[in-house]
């Protein structure tokens, strides 16, 4: 993997670039669609490259290596075949998702004991085994076996969670260099640097990251539970020590707001469910601000979804068509909310980009968050 930056953002960190992977060209700041188990819920691959213009999404270890399971993956040729995605793929460790899962799992220095969320059976994850389960799904970006904290956990807990990261990430990054790739193109893998909300803790966790010099670094552990403010000067906190010619990527966030604060900052790389997962539920992100499309005002508003929108759901289909779906429990309303939400998250990162390269970007982002928070 490849990265060069391209501008800087003159009144803040923000900064435009490019990520090179074997599939290729990634422009940064990037939002990555989450397709936890080889699909974006209720998209199709031609929608996601055509209407999204997604050239990443991201796939979860923990999922995955459930179902569909190693044997079927590896006997298709990797994730990339398996879903017919030629853009590049980035997976999640399953940190996140083990520590979700904390009533069925336990936590020992060799690594983390937990027993599925689908049959109850009993499995463990290891630094080196989360290595070579995503060796088998093919991501182009793997990522290290992490163990997240609440954003509320005490200090004493947050330390010895964040050693026990940094001991699994050493064994991780062995394990890495030690592997090889199965299918014929290159892998990278970036380390996470935890900490919880505490800044002596992200600072101490941000240098030991750095220290390894990989190709790309992640923030884990934010969007948790903590204050966005507390979020906001973790962030900073880690960003002025992480490499500046390394991609950051804040992992799990977030609003389009926190987004453009986070792009502000320094961050490059993005992923969260909220554009599918509250789309689903029919919340409508637009430049404007947020539409309940349940609500009945939009009964009978025959306007387009979002006439300053970007793909060819915004335009075709009313508001009070969209309405009508999800008031009917149509599968095609989650769909059309789902892919208008993700295109919208898509433009918003490329116009960011946009700003930073013009010079403007810290004025126009100030009067974005303002009108991103609106309630239509």
């Amino acid at each position: 993997m490849q990265y060069q930056i391209e501008k800087r953002d003159p009144k803040s960190s923000a900064r435009s670039g490019k990520i090179f992977t074997d599939h290729g060209e990634i422009p940064t700041p990037i939002f990555m669609p989450v397709g936890t188990v080889g699909t974006v819920k209720g998209i199709h691959v031609k929608d996601l490259e055509e209407e999204v213009n997604a050239p990443i999404i991201l796939g979860n270890t923990y999922h995955l290596y459930l179902r569909p399971g190693l044997e079927v993956l590896k006997e298709a040729g990797g994730l990339h075949q398996f879903m017919g995605w030629n853009r590049s793929i980035l997976t999640d460790s399953g940190g996140f998702q083990v520590f979700s899962l904390s009533e069925r799992r336990k936590l020992t220095e060799k690594g983390a004991e937990f027993r599925s969320h689908l049959d109850g059976s009993k499995h463990l994850f290891t630094p080196e085994s989360v290595v070579d389960i995503q060796r088998t799904i093919g991501a182009d970006i793997m990522m290290a076996f992490d163990e997240c904290p609440s954003g509320d956990a005490p200090y004493s807990y947050a330390v010895q969670s964040m050693e026990l990261t940094h001991r699994w990430l050493k064994r991780g990054i062995e394990q890495f260099k030690k592997s090889n790739p199965l299918y014929g193109y290159e892998q990278t893998f970036f380390p996470i640097v935890q900490g919880a909300g505490y800044a002596e803790l992200r600072k101490r966790s941000a240098e030991y990251v750095a220290s390894f010099d990989m190709d790309g670094n992640a923030i884990g552990g934010l969007a948790v539970g903590e204050p966005e403010e507390v979020m906001y000067q973790m962030i900073e906190v880690v960003n002025a020590i992480l490499p500046q010619d390394k991609p950051r990527y804040l992992m799990g966030v977030g609003t389009p707001v926190n987004i453009l604060e986070a792009i502000s900052l320094g961050v490059d790389m993005f992923d969260c469910v909220m554009p599918t997962r509250n789309g689903r539920n029919g919340m409508i992100f637009t430049s404007q601000g947020i539409i309940n499309i349940k609500n009945e005002k939009w009964k009978t508003d025959f306007s387009p979804i979002d006439e300053q929108g970007h793909c060819f759901f915004d335009l075709h289909y009313s508001k009070a068509y969209l309405r009508h779906l999800f008031v009917a429990r149509e599968m095609l309303g989650p769909q059309i909310a789902s892919i208008h939400n993700l295109s919208f998250y898509l433009w918003l990162v490329s116009e960011a980009r946009r700003q930073i390269e013009s010079g403007c970007f810290s004025t126009w982002k100030d009067q974005m968050v303002k009108q991103l928070a609106r309630r239509l």
